[in-house]
């Protein structure tokens, strides 16, 4: 589904869903076990179910992931911004040629930090973590390299499980362990997948973000100016890149329960729908004949990168708020902050999941 109509219904649909058992293919064995993206099939977190099962799971999470305890975590989350732009600047002075990789050196570190804290992952950890991570949305990745890192994944996040089950904190792991619902709480598979779901999606999408946004606005200076100005916010900013370069290009799945008619196509029942949210926000049907345009003035900036409804990411607060403590803080402190090859020279991520480039080489003096 490409287009935001398309994304809108089929999201919307309740003849739509995201449990396997849905899918056809699936289930006619035309799916092979080593497929790269299984894993994103038969995950038993909120992301692939549906009805009263994924009811349950966002209510006994969301008693642990609330808005008193995100805002709770500003004061922690500037002073990692300023840390690690210190230490950009000091790169920056280090290197012979003076270009630094900012995402390596800020993009990557400050969801990954904020996210490891926020579950209690201990330090050194956080650098194998980003590994597995990484291989979890790169398509590229070979079949037994993909099963090893989910593998060793799965072993890293049930040893976390295991420390803070003898060992509670004032982390999300610790409250996950002990959220219930009435008599109900998390089952031992449901909550090691809720932790892939949330320490993953938590930080890799919101890393690819960061870059998408501050390319975004070296390369438009005259609107960079409006916001160092204070003419516009910079949440509108951020915004307007979450709609016109989003960082989740495209998420699996869902599919069809039945024979339907969905954006005026007709689907068959048991049909995988793949939702295309980096599209949906260049069509010109919503946005006009300027939607592929990067422009922070626009006023319809709405976006469906954090999906819409039932399925609204819990963490988009969150997300919102690294951006917006970050970016301003990168342009004040160096305005001269530029890219340092072309455009065509950055590498894209080997993903039809996330959309970034591998690196975002800069100087900043």
């Amino acid at each position: 589904m490409t287009t935001h109509a398309g994304v809108t219904e089929a999201i919307g649909d309740p003849r739509i869903q995201k449990n396997r058992k849905h899918w056809r293919a699936f289930n006619a064995g035309e799916i092979p076990a080593d497929w790269p993206m299984m894993s994103w099939i038969v995950n038993e977190n909120m992301l692939s179910q549906d009805g009263d099962t994924h009811t349950r799971l966002r209510k006994l999470i969301s008693k642990a992931f609330t808005p008193r305890r995100v805002e709770h975590m500003r004061g922690d989350i500037v002073a990692i911004v300023d840390r690690l732009l210190d230490e950009l600047q000091s790169e920056a002075g280090r290197s012979k040629d003076g270009v630094v990789d900012f995402k390596e050196l800020v993009a990557m570190p400050l969801p990954l930090t904020v996210i490891s804290e926020l579950f209690g992952l201990r330090t050194e950890l956080r650098g194998e973590m980003h590994d597995l991570v990484s291989m979890f949305f790169d398509q590229s990745t070979g079949p037994e390299q993909a099963m090893n890192s989910f593998s060793r994944l799965w072993e890293v996040l049930t040893e976390l499980v295991a420390e803070k089950r003898e060992n509670p904190g004032d982390d999300l792991t610790s409250d996950l362990i002990a959220a219930r619902d009435d008599q109900d709480r998390l089952t031992e598979s449901e909550l090691i997948w809720t932790l892939v779901l949330f320490i993953s999606a938590g930080y890799e999408t919101t890393m690819n973000l960061i870059p998408n946004v501050v390319r975004a606005l070296i390369q438009h200076p005259d609107q960079l100016k409006m916001l160092l100005d204070g003419e516009v916010e910079w949440a509108k900013a951020t915004e307007e890149v979450l709609r016109w370069d989003p960082p989740a290009e495209y998420v699996p799945m869902r599919y069809t329960t039945e024979d339907m008619e969905l954006a005026g196509v007709s689907i068959p029942k048991g049909e995988a729908l793949l939702m295309g949210y980096g599209s949906s926000g260049h069509d010109e049907d919503r946005h006009g004949p300027t939607a592929t345009v990067f422009d922070i003035e626009r006023e319809d900036t709405s976006h469906l990168s954090f999906s819409h409804g039932r399925h609204y990411c819990i963490g988009a607060n969150l997300a919102r708020m690294e951006v917006n403590e970050l970016v301003p803080r990168v342009f004040e402190r160096f305005p001269k902050i530029r890219i340092a090859v072309d455009d065509a020279d950055l590498e894209p991520m080997p993903s039809i999941i996330v959309s970034g480039v591998k690196e975002l080489p800069v100087r900043v003096d």
